[in-house]
């Protein structure tokens, strides 16, 4: 069946976007009236006595914006099996776990037919605009899993290359050693490497570093590695490894071929069209590193969305990813946007009786962002979360037709934070990218980062200005250290395709905490303000 499944018609798809786009304001309330009919009889919706009303306006009033903490009870009935319509109007059957690298716990958030949908609909719109025919190595779990997906996929031409028992493998170095073989066997083949993020791509090819003599044995002879345990996965990889030694000879003279390993990706994949995956946000620090792996290929950065669902497609595949921005897709969810500035004074100071007054947070509809303002997203999803903070700020570029085109700033929640001395994700990011520029004089690089804020030592913590704040202290870790955080959160239970190193370890991460202050091999202390 599948063989007779027509290809994606990327024309329909770009001319209904268009429409869609140019009519953002009326599609949002349409959205939103479909969202609010469907989930209407919610016990969520109920108690908040919005009565079946479905305008904007009522909506607001009754609904409250709220955060993953407000809604975790509900969350955690629907997981215990209680009485099944407490978010949504139809039962929810599948839950989604976020990464949980930052706090060390992940987030249980709802998943239904409707989200699979707008996902499908996202990657039908940034394919369309890429407008090629690809084949894709590693996709989503939760995807993956779902028989819709994979039928779409197979109409965008975009099918994984490595079999089923080896994607769901349950051991990961064994998995992405498959995935490297299955890639070296059908090496003409591959026209687009992927993953969610862009860690997990570098990751590979850091391993393909270490491995790929093995890789090379397995071809010449035809037998898998023993470090391949798993019988279903080596029964899956019988049917494609035969032996080839010309294949083993071509790989081992391209590898030895290369300086340092620049351009290893097009000199494996000869027709490889370009590099996918999420490149922003806490993703960029390993843009140079990739780029170094790719050669001339282009890095095209994935769509926009989170754990809780999807906001935006890449409609301008053509931008490097430290420029990607995303069109909001209206019909996908409601979204309404909190200006940043009124986030940063969401509390302020009654100055007669010294207590603290919530000042009521006021956000603004789609098309009613102004360009150059930097906003936190809140989405209203057909998968029962309504007004929910996402926790990430984006800055509006431009709008196409009558939808803001987004770009990434960072996630609002990670915070460097001591009282006023405030620094993002982004300062951050920033400050290490400087600090790598001076260690590359050495021929040294930052292989990864994290940051931790401790507010357990005296005096009490004020201000840096008035000597109150300590100074800022740089740790630099043993090599692997970052290695050992990946596999205590793998060891965990998370797939390697949703893991991001912790850009700043919140107080209940314990466990990560632990390795980094165990693994310090040197310490310095900031001298200047």
């Amino acid at each position: 069946m599948l063989a007779n499944m027509a290809l994606l018609d990327v024309e329909k798809v770009i001319r209904d976007f268009e429409a869609m786009t140019k009519d953002a304001e009326n599609v949002q309330r349409e959205t939103l009236k479909l969202i609010l009919e469907e989930n209407g009889c919610a016990e969520y919706l109920q108690n908040l006595g919005l009565n079946g009303r479905t305008d904007p306006e009522s909506f607001k009033a009754c609904v409250p914006l709220v955060t993953h903490k407000d809604l975790e009870p509900y969350i955690q009935r629907v997981v215990d099996g209680a009485f099944p319509l407490i978010l949504t109007g139809k039962p929810i059957t599948t839950i989604s776990l976020s990464s949980g690298t930052t706090q060390g716990k992940p987030k249980f958030v709802p998943f239904n037919d409707e989200l699979m949908e707008t996902t499908l609909q996202i990657y039908r719109t940034s394919f369309a605009f890429r407008n090629r025919g690809l084949a894709c190595w590693n996709c989503n779990h939760q995807c993956v899993r779902n028989s819709q997906f994979k039928n779409a996929m197979k109409a965008m031409q975009s099918q994984v290359c490595s079999p089923d028992e080896v994607i769901f493998s349950p051991d990961f170095h064994q998995s992405l050693y498959c995935h490297l073989l299955c890639g070296l066997l059908l090496r003409e083949e591959i026209q687009l490497v992927s993953s969610t993020f862009a860690h997990s791509i570098v990751l590979a090819f850091q391993t393909f570093e270490q491995v790929w003599e093995e890789l090379c044995g397995d071809i010449r002879e035809g037998v898998l590695s023993s470090r391949i345990t798993f019988p279903s996965v080596r029964s899956a990889m019988a049917k494609l490894l035969k032996p080839n030694p010309e294949l083993a000879d071509l790989i081992e003279k391209k590898c030895s071929g290369l300086v340092n390993w620049y351009g290893l990706i097009p000199d494996l994949f000869p027709n490889v069209k370009y590099i996918y995956g999420i490149m922003t946000g806490s993703m960029e620090h390993y843009l140079k590193k990739l780029r170094h792996y790719a050669g001339d290929v282009p890095l095209i950065s994935a769509d926009y969305g989170a754990s809780e669902g999807w906001v935006g497609a890449n409609i301008n595949p053509t931008l490097p990813p430290e420029s990607a921005t995303y069109a909001v897709l209206p019909n996908i969810g409601y979204f309404e946007f909190l200006l940043e500035q009124e986030n940063v004074e969401e509390h302020i100071q009654d100055k007669v009786n010294g207590s603290f007054n919530a000042v009521e947070p006021k956000p603004v509809g789609l098309t009613e962002v102004n360009v150059g303002e930097e906003y936190e997203v809140i989405v209203t999803s057909f998968a029962g979360l309504y007004r929910y903070r996402l926790g990430d700020v984006v800055k509006v570029m431009g709008f196409h037709n009558s939808t803001p085109e987004l770009k990434f700033v960072c996630r609002r929640n990670l915070m460097l934070n001591i009282n006023i001395d405030k620094n993002t994700e982004k300062d951050l990011q920033l400050s290490v990218e400087e600090a790598a520029k001076l260690i590359a004089e050495e021929k040294l690089e930052v292989v990864d980062f994290s940051s931790h804020v401790d507010v357990m030592a005296d005096p009490v913590i004020t201000s840096r200005k008035v000597n109150t704040i300590g100074p800022l202290e740089l740790r630099v870790l043993r090599k692997g250290t970052f290695q050992k955080i990946l596999e205590h959160y793998l060891g965990l239970g998370g797939a390697l395709s949703q893991f991001k190193t912790p850009r700043c370890v919140g107080p209940t991460n314990n466990k990560v905490l632990q390795i980094l202050c165990d693994n310090v091999a040197k310490n310095y202390f900031s001298t200047v303000f």
